[in-house]
């Protein structure tokens, strides 16, 4: 496996790049918006394919790379359901499997320094955000913190993890670069308290001030979808409306771009055809299925928010395909407009 932890020394972020192989796909994890040469430096040296890149939370101290690696890479950008962003490409909740090629991730919902910080779990390791950092636990004074919440998502949650489960924070302001679930609890002072009472008595004490980028990095973060206006000033845009008008039509091709666990997870709509977005570079091209395809029917792309399918039609047009269009705020436009929904 390629695994790349990397530093972003101004505000302390450990960004974490991974793949099975060289050559393969790749996730990035914190990415951090100064340090995005270096990463995709490192994806091309290792020949890798970034689909991928995930916050942990809506940071308070950096502006993050999502943005960026999106408008670079056309890769997925990835948070939890609780996230206060305007768009992002997936949105994942507990239980739910965070997954490239070679390389499965279980999401895990660990709420306390945010009301949306989630931890991510592989094997033997653990990426734990701000949530638990090396003998350390993230503030829970702004951002809807909870010192109550975090004690939960500690104890009853991360905790429980074996012991020898190595944690990779997203800070570290000390030089500590890896500790286990064993180790933080047998060291980390902040979970030495006997109840949750005196966990809460403790961080209320802690008087930290406010992150120096705060009121710049929140408020940008906050903002980080791909802008769909430009596609739908394209005449490039439908509304769920006229989507629905189209289903069962023989000139109509509606496309699917979202994972199968998405689709089983949230239905798709009637007679779609599934078509993956990762593989859209292989299904748009001379020969391949969506290419084909578009040669005796409208392709109408669709996916979670909206997001992935504004990237895919931008490439089905460059690729020559003229009748590509997309339902503008993807399957969650649709069924906030009672559209209908198989399983």
């Amino acid at each position: 496996m390629i695994f790349r932890q990397l530093f972003d020394q101004v505000s302390g972020t450990y960004s974490y790049l991974m793949a099975s192989r060289r050559g393969g796909e790749a996730l990035i994890i914190d990415p951090v918006l100064e340090k995005v040469d270096r990463y995709l430096q490192l994806v091309r040296e290792h020949d890798l394919k970034l689909v991928k890149a995930v916050d942990t939370h809506i940071h308070a101290d950096h502006i993050t790379g999502l943005g960026a690696l999106r408008d670079r890479t056309h890769c997925i950008t990835v948070m939890g359901e609780n996230a206060k962003v305007d768009v992002v490409s997936m949105r994942v909740t507990e239980g739910d499997k965070l997954t490239i090629e070679g390389l499965s991730m279980d999401v895990l919902y660990t709420p306390g320094h945010t009301d949306d910080s989630y931890s991510f779990l592989m094997r033997d390791r653990v990426f734990t955000g701000d949530t638990l950092l090396i003998r350390g636990t993230g503030r829970t004074d702004f951002q809807n913190g909870s010192a109550r919440e975090q004690y939960e998502s500690l104890f009853n949650k991360l905790l429980k993890l074996p012991d020898e489960t190595m944690v990779y924070p997203a800070h570290d302001y000390k030089g500590d670069t890896v500790s286990t679930i064993g180790e933080e609890k047998r060291y980390n002072p902040r979970l030495q308290v006997k109840s949750v009472d005196e966990y809460v008595d403790l961080m209320s004490k802690l008087n930290l001030p406010n992150p120096k980028m705060m009121d710049v990095a929140v408020p940008a973060n906050m903002r980080q979808g791909l802008a769909q206006d430009e596609i739908a000033r394209k005449g490039w845009a439908l509304t769920p409306s006229q989507v629905m008008g189209l289903i069962g039509r023989p000139d109509a091709a509606l496309v699917d771009l979202r994972e199968r666990t998405e689709r089983e997870k949230h239905g798709s709509i009637p007679g779609s055809v599934h078509a993956p977005y990762p593989d859209l570079q292989d299904n748009i091209r001379a020969g391949g299925i969506l290419h084909e395809l578009a040669n005796a029917r409208k392709l109408v792309f669709y996916c979670a928010f909206g997001e992935r399918s504004a990237m895919a039609v931008q490439a089905a047009q460059d690729a020559g395909i003229a009748s590509a269009c997309h339902m503008h705020g993807g399957i969650d436009a649709w069924r906030k407009a009672n559209g209908p929904l198989v399983s």
